[in-house]
């Protein structure tokens, strides 16, 4: 005879409440945008699910389709691709922000990027398959998704239209205007990486 679950017994209501405190700081995140009922928060904590990462393990790897969209609880991230034998790093992503390659996951087709656990860290992960069931299924899930892709398209458009023409001091600045931390937290490297400019410039900046 297939076992049940007696959702009414203890041991199910404790794992059910422990599950949501454990997607609580998830859930008031999305709330700063949308509002959620109770069937739509229910939907959300089943559909994601939370993964422990140590520093250096690569939660992306180059030429693999992203398959899970990842919102960062804990921890700081980067991403990067290879030119001429080199990594180069493209963006950093740190607590309450959301992660995957963007181009691969949405068109489920190989990227060229990588991400990479800079400190130990916990993400809640949504595979493909759950994202596309949930947007379907929770309307509230959907307009935040909807108002994140404006968000970003919005950040994207103000940060990089006038990135190329700044300086190196200027740009050093205003990844210092996002990432307040960042140098307690990153490898000088890396964030020269990002700049374009060679870590003695980037050590002369910061004097």
């Amino acid at each position: 005879m297939p076992s049940t679950v007696n959702f009414a017994s203890k041991e199910y209501l404790g794992q059910h409440n422990y599950r949501a405190e454990e997607m609580e700081q998830l859930l008031r995140h999305i709330e700063q945008k949308v509002r959620l009922d109770p069937e739509a928060r229910s939907a959300i904590e089943g559909a994601f699910s939370s993964e422990s990462v140590i520093k250096k393990q690569l939660v992306l790897r180059s030429e693999k389709t992203a398959r899970k969209l990842y919102y960062v609880k804990e921890g700081m991230f980067r991403s990067f691709y290879s030119h001429d034998g080199k990594q180069v790093t493209s963006w950093f992503y740190a607590k309450d922000q959301w992660m995957t390659s963007w181009h691969s996951f949405y068109r489920q087709s190989p990227g060229f990027e990588s991400i990479e656990a800079l400190e130990d860290g916990l993400l809640y992960a949504l595979d493909i398959h759950r994202y596309r069931a949930l947007i379907k299924e929770s309307r509230a899930f959907e307009s935040f998704m909807r108002l994140l892709a404006e968000e970003q398209l919005a950040f994207m458009d103000s940060y990089f239209k006038g990135y190329m023409f700044m300086s190196a001091k200027e740009k050093y600045a205003l990844l210092l205007s996002v990432f307040p931390d960042i140098e307690l937290r990153v490898k000088l490297g890396y964030i020269a990486s990002y700049l374009g400019i060679s870590q003695e410039t980037l050590s002369r900046l910061r004097k």
